[in-house]
């Protein structure tokens, strides 16, 4: 069988707190593609495991080792996830023919990694009950079903996720990637602030912003996400020519 005859994998990884239910709509608006949705280690079905970067970059080695033989990986994370996948992307050259990244365009440096850790320094003092019940109020005002919204046990692996992100994930990663890189953000997302200093480290990267969206991106604007997953699937294919573009999805 041709390798255009081949359904792309695409490897779905969720954000901190969430699992693989994050992208439960996307395989009905995606059927060209074998979507493969990932729970990383302390979250989801394997809440009891222990999260480390190590651990988590295997879980997406796996899904990607999964493809069949000729078939083109896509890998797209969000948040937590895009990190990770940076990380999977600079570890493993020459595995993915696109690389989706959704809210990880915030090199975790200075102010804004002061006020994540803060809050995951006040996570052992305020209590997990108490965090989960104010972050999902924020949630459910940003858009999100309750459906979406994470327990308090989702706040078990937080420290040891965001810990990973500070040590390791920088706009660094992205210099040796060779595939397409698509840098897919909210208007009103926080971690979109290096979105620049991130298209600029890859070599052929794609810098997509959605109108009045927030970090909730893949929950609250399915359908804009699943036409960026598209084009990564139709590049992924094509193996486009190189360069970086700036562009705006509206």
């Amino acid at each position: 069988m041709s390798e255009s005859a081949i359904a792309p994998r695409l490897v779905l990884v969720h954000g901190t707190r969430m699992d693989a239910s994050e992208w439960q709509a996307y395989p009905a608006m995606l059927p060209e593609a074998e979507i493969v949705a990932v729970d990383l280690p302390g979250h989801g079905s394997r809440l009891a495991e222990e999260f480390t970067g190590e651990a988590a970059v295997q879980t997406i080695r796996l899904a990607v080792d999964g493809a069949r033989p000729g078939q083109p990986v896509i890998l797209a994370g969000h948040s937590l996830g895009g990190y990770l996948a940076m990380l999977y992307a600079d570890r493993h050259p020459g595995t993915l023919r696109a690389l989706v990244l959704i809210g990880a365009s915030a090199e975790p440096v200075g102010a804004l990694a002061g006020v994540y850790r803060r809050f995951a320094d006040l996570l052992p003092l305020v209590g997990a009950e108490r965090m989960a019940r104010a972050s999902n109020a924020v949630m459910r005002r940003l858009g999100a079903g309750e459906q979406s919204l994470p327990g308090a046990e989702s706040y078990a692996s937080l420290p040891a996720a965001w810990q990973v992100v500070f040590d390791e994930c920088r706009a660094s990663l992205l210099e040796q990637v060779e595939c397409p890189v698509f840098l897919v953000n909210g208007q009103f997302d926080q971690m979109r602030i290096h979105a620049r200093r991130y298209a600029e480290a890859g070599e052929d990267t794609h810098v997509i912003t959605v109108p009045r969206a927030t970090h909730l991106l893949p929950i609250t604007h399915p359908d804009h996400v699943a036409e960026v997953l598209r084009e990564a699937l139709a590049s992924g294919a094509s193996r486009g020519a190189p360069g970086a573009r700036l562009t705006g999805l509206t």
